[in-house]
């Protein structure tokens, strides 16, 4: 059976494969004017960041979530010593682009330093953007989903201002697959933020924004990779677009930046919520690792209900 669970794993990858060709092109004018409006995954050109991959293939942050997935389908559930083995095997004679976190962490790791302490201090958002697969297998577990959210993240980003936000969308998934529309469960998870952490007002800075275009709308917040920029980014992408999944995509594709870290999160929060039917058929069909993601999901699933978790 499919599940909304599974809608929002595949959304997610889409995301990461719809921004792969146009990753990191900031100027959202020259983006409309080389590429004209995305709405199909696009080969990368050469002196793209992604050059030698193909249409359908991920960014990075897409491959690293596809280790992750992975792990949790071999180990039924998360364990960060195999997660770290399968991630530092990712990339040994990778072929694609190796950005500064990886490399730190990769660094601090060859320097003898453990998974729990070696995650760079890189405060991008990526590095909290690829939890779908966990909240797959604990999408009834709420307090193991936040915790194994919080110690994937930090094995590359170890930033306060990174870990929370994995900690944020995690529950904000937990909800939207409980049933809860997205900006409802923005606003109960916002409404329990710490004292003293900034996502309540990146929270507020995001949906204060949602009836303006989100190509606007980013290029004001901020194209970058760093959670103060990207994450009010990926509220505003949400609540204006709660509704049309492959509308938000193909906006966050076109505010230009860092589409691929935002998109991820956008994509796996709406395919939560609408499930399948949101997806358009050619994004999940065009993905290369199409059936290696089916195969992983449902052994996923086997174990889940096996409770080998």
């Amino acid at each position: 059976m499919k599940t909304k669970a599974q809608a929002m794993l595949f959304a997610a990858f889409a995301a990461d494969a719809m921004a792969l060709a146009v990753h990191w092109i900031y100027d959202a004018t020259k983006l409309t004017k080389d590429h004209g409006r995305v709405t199909e995954f696009l080969k990368p050109a050469e002196g793209s960041y992604h050059f030698g991959k193909d249409r359908g293939e991920f960014t990075h942050y897409g491959d690293q979530m596809l280790v992750l997935l992975e792990s949790v389908a071999a180990s039924g559930g998360f364990r960060l010593d195999d997660f770290a083995y399968r991630w530092r095997q990712l990339f040994t004679d990778y072929r694609g682009y190796v950005d500064g976190a990886t490399r730190a962490t990769l660094g601090n790791f060859a320097r003898g330093e453990a998974p729990e302490d070696g995650g760079s201090s890189s405060n991008d958002l990526a590095g909290a953007a690829r939890i779908a697969p966990l909240a797959l297998c604990y999408r009834d577990d709420l307090d193991t989903l936040v915790r194994a959210a919080r110690m994937q993240t930090q094995m590359t980003h170890n930033h306060p201002e990174v870990v929370e936000a994995a900690d944020f969308f995690a529950r904000v998934l937990w909800h939207v697959l409980q049933g809860q529309s997205p900006v409802t469960a923005i606003q109960d998870v916002s409404a329990n933020v710490a004292t003293g952490i900034s996502l309540a007002e990146w929270v507020e800075e995001g949906l204060q924004l949602m009836t303006v275009d989100s190509i606007t709308a980013i290029g004001g917040l901020g194209q970058s990779c760093s959670a103060p920029q990207a994450f009010p980014a990926v509220i505003q992408l949400i609540a204006r677009h709660q509704d049309n999944l492959a509308e938000a995509l193909i906006e966050n594709v076109m505010a230009g930046g860092d589409s691929a870290g935002r998109g991820i999160l956008v994509g796996a929060v709406l395919g939560a919520h609408l499930g399948w039917t949101a997806i358009p058929t050619e994004w999940i069909d065009g993905l290369k690792s199409h059936e290696t993601i089916s195969k992983l999901a449902a052994a996923v699933e086997v174990k889940k209900d096996a409770g080998m978790r």
